[in-house]
């Protein structure tokens, strides 16, 4: 074998390997399939080296394969009796600094720490200290008698909301705020911090009232994951036919909901880059995002755009054109959402939000296999949606979707696909020419790139921002484990539901023309105002599932 200039031989457990580039060893095992245990490791994170669980032997000395990158010569064991109780040790500390609370706890049935006691024979106590503190901030609690300390929430805050005390717990800032997009939850890796849960009560909605759910875009290609699914299976008719089981009367589609936002977004925008007014136009679906700027940057109050949010625009149609006592129920994969249907402009629209995990637990208390459930179509009284209509889960479905419409109505012809725009890049930039006009738009992921693109936004006519990693593919409220290569095949998923469809484009919704001639007032149906917002209450709440 002709090795490279740059080419490094290590062995590990005794089989010799060739590696070209700077690779921890953590990563390096991952990669070859080689156990090494770890529990705080994200890959989206600062590794922190926290936990102690992935130690190795490095040469006869003991090292942390999360930090230390492999170097020529390394002779690496990963699994001895001295290992074996160097790991043994330090979860000893680990579960002693955390409250279990199993049947009430994000990573319910797949829980790396449970695996990881069994594996190092350990018996699991189960002890509140006195000075831990849970604090619960709009649909989100903070729970410090679970908290571990290994600061991953810290790293994926946007907002700098978070922090550890001088214990190494979970601690709250009274500067800033949370802006409830829920990243903090998918990266604990032992349940310190969940939504709001409200399956529970569901039971006797069901008995008492005619109930609909509906579900966001990006359900459909990550729920499947709770059920033993690659991710990216799109389970769209599993889904209904599953919602149907468990108790609901109708199930509709939200993607529904993001056709009439795709109209209006359109026409907002077109109508803004002629008058010359309120540039760059913002996107308004995401609420963390929304609630950044209301309650952090206010000046831009006047660039988001008025248009409301899909799962609003579907439950006051559903009230209002189908039947005004139904109890709406969205499926959403967001915590954020929680908060949205509480703001005082969306009251009466939606009545309850569930996140995907919290759907998941509800089915698998109903003992609903989704996976080999038989599919269901949806219920149609409100139509199907558009391929644009699906691709809002993913970052850069929302201007794409807009753009295929503005397209349409400036010029009389289909616009094609803007795949530019799309993926997870945290700042995409692309010129877009329809008729006469060059639209510069601005895609991005993330709170913190958007915080970046605010310090000079007027290099763009349109900026849109979704909170999580690709968008709701990504959000707070969805299955675990995620990381960037999930998020990537459950937007593919999407993608591919949009090339399917039989029409790609909201202005084609044959529902779209027949709901809009029954509106008398569109403006006032369709849009909504922001305003300033304080910042929120702090609650202690004497247990976790004491929430308000």
């Amino acid at each position: 074998m002709v090795l490279c200039h740059n080419m490094k031989s290590v062995k590990i457990n005794g089989k010799e390997y060739f590696v070209d580039r700077n690779i921890t060893i953590l990563e390096f095992a991952k990669e070859q399939g080689i156990d090494i245990p770890s529990l705080c490791y994200h890959e989206d994170t600062t590794t922190k080296n926290h936990c102690g669980l992935c130690v190795v032997s490095i040469n006869g000395k003991i090292e942390y394969s999360c930090i230390t990158t492999l170097e020529d010569g390394m002779d690496i064991i990963t699994d001895s009796e001295e290992l074996f109780n160097v790991r043994q040790d330090n979860l000893k500390k680990i579960i002693d600094n955390h409250l279990l609370e199993c049947d009430d706890c994000v990573w319910f049935q797949n829980c790396k720490l449970l695996g990881f006691a069994k594996k190092f024979n350990l018996n699991l106590t189960s002890k509140r200290k006195a000075e831990d503190q849970i604090f619960q901030v709009d649909s989100i609690v903070f729970d410090q008698t679970k908290c571990i300390g290994c600061g991953n929430c810290i790293d994926v805050c946007p907002t700098g909301f978070l922090k550890l005390n001088e214990r190494g717990k979970i601690e709250l800032s009274s500067e800033t705020n949370c802006i409830n997009c829920g990243q903090c939850i998918l990266h604990c890796p032992v349940g310190t911090i969940e939504g709001v849960g409200e399956f529970e009560s569901l039971e006797k909605i069901f008995k008492n009232k005619t109930t609909v759910a509906q579900f966001a875009p990006a359900i459909r290609t990550s729920i499947g994951e709770e059920f033993g699914m690659d991710a990216g299976s799109v389970v769209t008719d599993k889904l209904v036919a599953a919602l149907k089981q468990v108790g609901f009367d109708y199930v509709f589609d939200t993607a529904v909901g993001a056709d009439f936002t795709t109209i209006e977004e359109s026409e907002e925008l077109i109508d803004r880059l002629k008058n010359k007014t309120n540039l760059p136009a913002f996107t308004s679906c995401c609420p963390a995002w929304v609630k950044l700027i209301e309650t952090n940057y206010p000046q831009f109050l006047p660039n988001l755009c008025s248009v409301k949010p899909p799962q609003i625009i579907l439950g006051e149609i559903i009230k209002k054109f189908w039947n005004k006592d139904a109890f709406v129920v969205s499926i959403m994969p967001c915590t954020a959402k929680k908060s949205e249907i509480k703001r005082e402009e969306f009251k009466g629209a939606v009545d309850m939000v569930l996140t995907t995990r919290e759907l998941t637990r509800l089915f698998k208390k109903h003992k609903i296999d989704l996976k080999n459930i038989d599919g269901q179509e949806i219920d149609s009284f409100l139509g199907i949606p558009s391929g644009a209509g699906v691709i809002y889960g993913s970052s850069g479905g929302v201007f794409e979707s807009a753009l295929r419409t503005a397209h349409f109505n400036l010029t009389g012809e289909e616009l094609e696909d803007i795949k530019e725009i799309r993926g997870m890049s945290g700042i995409k930039e692309k010129e877009i020419k329809i008729g006469d006009n060059i639209i510069r738009l601005c895609i991005v992921n993330g709170i913190n790139n958007a915080i970046k693109v605010l310090d000079d936004p007027n290099k763009y006519d349109a900026i849109e921002v979704m909170a999580c990693p690709g968008g709701c593919i990504g959000g707070g409220g969805q299955p675990l484990p995620s990381n960037k290569n999930i998020i990537r095949k459950r937007a593919q998923g999407l993608y591919n539901i949009d090339k399917g469809k039989d029409f790609r484009q909201a202005h084609n919704n044959p529902i779209v023309r027949e709901i809009y001639g029954k509106i008398d007032n569109p403006k006032e149906f369709f849009h909504t105002t922001y305003k300033k917002r304080e910042k929120d209450i702090i609650y202690k709440l004497k247990n976790s599932k004491e929430t308000l």
